[in-house]
């Protein structure tokens, strides 16, 4: 579905456009809802992409962990080449209670194969609900933050900061965006995004 997606768009895509690789889970895969509403696809057809000369490859999975995106961003870095990697995982790996080091080192693993790739990696902070334990959860966002400066890569703001604690602008289930939240995350996503890529 990856692939064909770009290949429909790929037309419009010139030598000078930038390529976002999206390495995601359920968030930005567009659980639940129909895939012309999801963030992705909403800000791929709108001016702000055309005005930032921007193009997201959505290479998300729902459930997906870091293990996962791990085992997969060889593949995409080498089929997409792009020019810059979103990374937007973790959120599964806590919410099983995986270990931390191993989510932190991972996650590492994925920025350093961005790197080695000439990408430019971008991690996302992950937030998850607060009864996991204050423990847990505090050390566990403090990862992107760790990873972001001994990495010295942008760290973007949770996807869900602005529509997480509006129950009418999330599924029944209270954890993924329903349609009403998409166009608010391609906001904030605009607005981040014009700070870094230029």
């Amino acid at each position: 579905m990856v692939l064909l997606a770009f290949l429909i768009f790929s037309y419009s895509i010139t030598a000078e456009t930038k390529k976002l690789l999206i390495l995601g889970d359920s968030i930005s895969a567009g659980y639940g809802i129909k895939e012309s509403q999801n963030w992705v696809h909403l800000f791929n057809n709108s001016t702000d992409a055309k005005n930032m000369n921007l193009y997201m490859i959505n290479s998300s999975v729902s459930g997906d962990t870091t293990i996962g995106g791990l085992s997969r961003i060889s593949k995409d870095l080498k089929q997409y080449n792009p020019d810059y990697v979103l990374i937007e995982l973790g959120g599964n790996d806590a919410l099983r209670g995986y270990p931390l080091k191993k989510i932190k080192n991972n996650l590492i693993k994925i920025v350093d194969a961005s790197l080695k790739a000439k990408a430019v990696p971008l991690i996302m902070q992950i937030k998850i609900p607060p009864n996991y334990g204050q423990r847990y959860v505090e050390v566990f966002e403090n990862i992107y933050v760790e990873i972001s400066n001994e990495k010295n890569i942008p760290l973007l703001t949770f996807l869900l900061e602005n529509v997480a604690l509006d129950q009418s602008l999330m599924q029944l289930d209270g954890i993924h965006p329903n349609e009403k939240a998409q166009p608010i995350i391609v906001e904030q996503i605009k607005m981040e995004l014009s700070k870094i890529i230029k």
